[in-house]
């Protein structure tokens, strides 16, 4: 294990990142629309007259602007204007409104310039059954617990994207099953005419025959009760958004969560809430950064992203936490369809003195190291490092014609395939009977993503940890 973080780290060292622009001549095309410059000299700038926008049946024309580097009266060299073409076909599609951009020269009149913005918008509204594992992942819904139908929930989501036109997004879900839950949100991002400022707001409320009172051996232990609702809970939140530029996005938001849990839970686990209550009702507030800088936010190749986050829990004697955490990626081309990916994650509770209610930590949602999906590592600080060279094989596109008066849309396949290697590190101050807390952890494997349309991504990796294990694991992205 040793030698394959040296075979990681000295490859980050010897990487030497560049984009080199062709540079184009007078008689080169500048885009893909034909028109030729002939006679024109490149050393004088050109001036955007008008942006013409195509495509758009719901989006409005000025979520489409915001998003583009240029705007008119801006001038250019012609080598600049074709890498801002770029640019901003490529933050367009991370709005994932879009199925397809083109931003291409239309026209031009000496040296003033109109540019043409084609886009093919996705389906925007989807009603679907919801059915999943309420596992935190699919290996150990169907190992661990054999696939148990017990084990699922089942209901109806209502998906609704880019509602007026301004890429606002409604959720509804209406779940049964393990768990009963209602719940809404929606967030617009832009709720000014300058298109900096947004706001949203969520509310959920549910209740489980099943709760997960405590980890030992790095194991989820559960007790069931099928005639009682041993955990209810009401969370609701609302959050004001500040965007200033294109890449870095700010988030406030206040909520109040109630939690309660049977006295057996109490019994079975004094310290799941704090001073062995039954019930813990508390404000939070919360600030999130966000900065992205990627050709894909998805499924990123090349860029750079973060992420920082401050939660406040809590203002009494009891419940009193504040928690910081950072994640990072970054991403450079190293070789033809090849890639180098870092993703890091750090994150510190403080005090460290913090109930089981608030001890989660790897193993949940997305916060977990490759090998380890059968276990959780619960704590109040820890950190990860991930490295994956990753290798594109191939890509597939073809043409689906849903509708007869519709135009076919692309359908794209994209194989991957890597090798990786995690490193991390979980504190807690009372480990008890959990094996995995206060010691390095390290994992490597291979694997291959298969990415396609609507951002769907299905991860199928062969992984070994430390612990001399080692298996096929399974994980799905997706936006429903």
């Amino acid at each position: 294990m040793q030698n394959w973080e040296k075979y990681c780290f000295g490859l980050l060292l010897a990487i030497a990142c560049s984009y080199i622009l062709s540079a184009q001549t007078s008689d080169s095309k500048a885009t893909e629309s034909g028109i030729t410059f002939s006679g024109i000299n490149n050393s004088s700038p050109f001036v955007i007259r008008t942006i013409f926008i195509v495509g758009n049946k719901k989006t409005k024309d000025g979520i489409i602007l915001r998003e583009l580097p240029f705007k008119t009266g801006d001038q250019y060299q012609l080598q600049e204007l074709v890498a801002k073409f770029e640019q901003g076909r490529r933050q367009l599609m991370n709005t994932t409104l879009f199925l397809e951009v083109v931003v291409a020269l239309k026209s031009f009149d000496g040296y003033n310039v109109d540019i043409l913005v084609k886009v093919r918008e996705r389906w925007y509204i989807f009603p679907l059954p919801y059915l999943r594992p309420v596992d935190r992942n699919f290996n150990q819904w169907l190992v661990e617990h054999k696939g148990s139908l017990n084990r699922l929930d089942y209901g109806v989501k209502l998906l609704y994207n880019n509602i007026t036109g301004r890429n606002d997004k409604f959720r509804v879900w209406l779940v049964n099953g393990y768990t009963k839950e209602f719940s809404f949100e929606y967030n617009r991002l832009y709720i000014d005419k300058a298109l900096k400022w947004g706001g949203g707001f969520k509310f959920d409320m549910g209740k489980n025959h099943e709760i997960n009172y405590n980890t030992i051996g790095n194991k989820q232990v559960f007790f069931t009760d099928s005639n009682f609702y041993l955990r209810k809970f009401i969370n609701a939140t609302a959050e004001v958004s500040y965007r200033p530029a294109i890449n870095t996005k700010h988030r406030f938001g206040i909520g109040y969560i109630q939690e309660s849990v049977s006295d057996t839970v109490v019994a079975l686990n004094p310290s799941y809430f704090p001073a062995g209550s039954r019930i813990i009702q508390y404000p939070e507030l919360y600030y999130d950064m966000t900065f992205f800088d990627v050709d894909y936010i998805p499924y990123p190749t090349k860029g750079y992203g973060a992420e920082f986050t401050f939660v406040k829990r809590g203002f009494t004697n009891n419940f009193n936490t504040w928690e910081f955490t950072f994640k990072g990626s970054a991403n450079w081309h190293l070789f033809p369809k090849t890639y180098l990916n870092l993703r890091s994650f750090a994150t510190i509770k403080l005090p460290f003195n913090q109930p089981f209610y608030n001890q989660h930590l790897l193993g949940y949602s997305d916060v977990f190291m490759q090998g380890y999906e059968y276990y959780v590592v619960d704590g109040v600080a820890g950190a990860y490092l991930k490295t994956a060279v990753t290798k594109e094989l191939f890509k597939i596109e073809s043409r689906l014609k849903v509708r007869k008066r519709d135009e076919p849309i692309n359908v794209p396949i994209r194989i991957f395939v890597k090798i990786y290697g995690d490193v991390g590190y979980v504190y807690n101050p009372q480990p008890g009977q959990n094996f995995l807390v206060n010691e390095m952890l390290y994992s490597s494997g291979i694997g291959v993503d298969i990415f396609t349309i609507y951002d769907f991504t299905l991860k199928l990796e062969w992984t070994f940890n430390q612990l001399g294990q080692n298996g096929l694991f399974l994980h799905r992205l997706s936006n429903f």
